[in-house]
């Protein structure tokens, strides 16, 4: 019994005392980097990261300037190259066309994750993908015109009225006409400007297909995900899935990050709060089995009933 007691108390201790083992764990984590797409921000990241920073992952979800696919891979590659040690690089919508040509040439991106995607390959745009697989989206913006202090051009705006039924008809109408109000309108070089590389040939990815997209049509996902041989999966989910689902778009992601880390991909956890946690059920189960071993000593003259379920 105290043999069983000693046992029990070292378990204990090692558990309330790995401060410095986890820093180790989270140091060599990779660091995920999400970028949103058109009509966005990087807010709309915000239940994912939660769920990503949840597992102890480092994560990034810098400000697309949806200026151009040339300039904005661009700008994104900068960023990435401020990143020590390996990436995770999730894009959603037309991010999914940012970051595969932002990783090309950085040996450090070692997953590619796809969210409701554009996956050009090279010689394709946005343009001509919506028009093999056409979508709600082709009649629900508006073109404004724009200038700069050198230039001008052309932004696209989602029309508030098809905001809810196009974009983000997975989510309560209020919520959704919010994101109408905070939208960023994309240029239409955006999805005008064709891909020159394709990371995910090179890169092993994953993606999510949302079978209630009315913005890129799921057909087109499901063609883009095998023709880059993804990993897939499919969700009733609407474009906004990073919002309406970020327990499935943070899952995904952490395969992809499993992958990149050579590891067994986590389990995400509930959201609620207040229940046992893993490592608590653990050691509550081998205390369980001591104490058992422990009794069998004090009375070796009864055998253990077994049961079976």
């Amino acid at each position: 019994m105290a043999t069983a007691g000693c046992a029990v108390a070292a378990l204990c201790t090692a558990a309330t005392a790995p401060a410095v083992a986890d820093g180790a764990v989270s140091a060599a984590k990779p660091t995920i980097v999400l970028v949103h797409g058109a009509f966005a921000d990087g807010s709309s990241w915000n239940g994912v990261i939660e769920r990503l920073k949840r597992h102890g992952y480092p994560v990034m979800a810098p400000a697309n300037p949806l200026r151009g696919l040339y300039s904005d891979s661009a700008y994104i590659a900068s960023v990435l190259k401020t990143i020590k040690g390996p990436i995770v690089l999730a894009g959603h919508s037309y991010g999914g066309a940012v970051i595969s040509t932002a990783a090309v040439g950085n040996p450090q991106v070692k997953s590619l994750v796809y969210i409701n995607a554009l996956m050009p390959d090279v010689g394709e745009s946005g343009m001509s993908l919506s028009a093999r697989f056409p979508s709600a989206l082709g009649t629900a913006t508006d073109s404004v015109p724009y200038r700069t202090a050198g230039a001008g051009g052309t932004d696209l705006y989602l029309k508030r009225d098809k905001v809810h039924p196009v974009f983000a008809n997975c989510l309560p109408e209020s919520q959704a006409n919010l994101l109408g109000v905070t939208q960023r309108p994309a240029a239409t070089t955006a999805f005008s400007e064709t891909a020159k590389v394709a990371a995910w040939k090179q890169i092993p990815s994953w993606a999510l297909i949302g079978r209630q997209d009315m913005t890129i049509s799921p057909r087109q996902e499901r063609f883009e995900a095998e023709r880059a041989h993804s990993h897939t999966q499919e969700i009733d989910s609407c474009h906004v899935s990073l919002i309406a689902r970020p327990d499935a778009v943070a899952g995904l992601i952490l395969q992809g990050a499993a992958a990149a880390a050579g590891s067994a991909a986590p389990q995400l956890a509930h959201t609620g709060t207040g229940g046992p946690s893993e490592q608590a059920l653990v050691l509550g189960g081998i205390a369980a089995v001591l104490l058992t071993v422990g009794t069998a000593v004090l009375w070796p003259g009864r055998r253990p009933r077994h049961t079976t379920r």
